[in-house]
């Protein structure tokens, strides 16, 4: 493995050990309690994302983890910083809010409680949306975590595995898990943070599309094939 590849996939592996720490630290703190079993699952499919990535790609394709590993570089769009620095906020309102939900008993307070067959269930959906963020970024090897044109690595268009059927497979599975995470949890308060990161991901994706369309040579093309943004029908 080149060198420089290394190092970015160990900032990579770095980046994602400690991201499943601060998932576990934003959820149990607030709640201040152990037992939460649904609190431990999700933190454990995080965990199990990060270990699908790095068992499929490290072999398979370790520029890709490189790059998501790389700091800023100035061909970032700033818009796409920007908008992923609220989501980023908007994870973290999240996870705090259903800790302090589960702490608190502010969803219990409305009347209403989250049945465990419907935790299970977004449980199941939100693996599933995991996996069809792996299964897109194993497509494309430009699966950068923040839009730019890689024409350093010969940045191409991405037509194969679910991008046979949308043009952005990998914002379903992250839209898909933006709503279902506060559900596996049992809050509806948390809902609100999820909700507001789903819609920026919605525009996101169109901001990302109309610049891969305006930047990328072959996109345009290939939008003409692969209709639908997101939903095949639909958008």
């Amino acid at each position: 493995m080149d060198p420089e590849v290394a190092r970015g996939v160990r900032r990579w592996a770095i980046n994602g050990v400690v991201g499943v720490v601060m998932v576990a630290v934003l959820l149990f703190v607030p709640a201040r309690r152990w037992d939460w079993g649904m609190g431990w699952a999700l933190v454990g499919l995080y965990a199990a994302w990060q270990g699908a990535m790095a068992v499929i790609l490290i072999p398979r394709d370790p520029a890709l983890l490189a790059e998501r590993g790389t700091r800023r570089r100035k061909d970032m769009k700033s818009w796409d910083v920007t908008l992923m620095s609220v989501v980023g906020l908007l994870t973290l309102a999240k996870y705090i809010i259903a800790g302090l939900d589960v702490r608190h008993g502010w969803t219990t307070h409305l009347g209403v409680t989250v049945p465990l067959v419907l935790q299970i269930a977004a449980l199941v959906v939100t693996a599933a949306g995991y996996a069809l963020v792996v299964w897109a970024m194993v497509a494309n090897s430009f699966f950068s975590k923040i839009m730019r044109i890689q024409d350093d690595r010969g940045h191409a268009v991405a037509t194969g595995g679910p991008y046979r059927f949308v043009r952005h497979p990998g914002y379903v599975g992250t839209i898909a898990f933006e709503l279902l995470t506060p559900i596996v949890l049992g809050s509806l308060w948390s809902l609100i943070p999820g909700v507001l990161g789903a819609l920026l991901t919605i525009v996101r994706t169109a901001l990302e599309d109309r610049t891969l369309r305006r930047e990328l040579a072959g996109y345009e093309d290939y939008a003409q094939r692969v209709r639908y943004r997101l939903l095949p029908g639909v958008w």
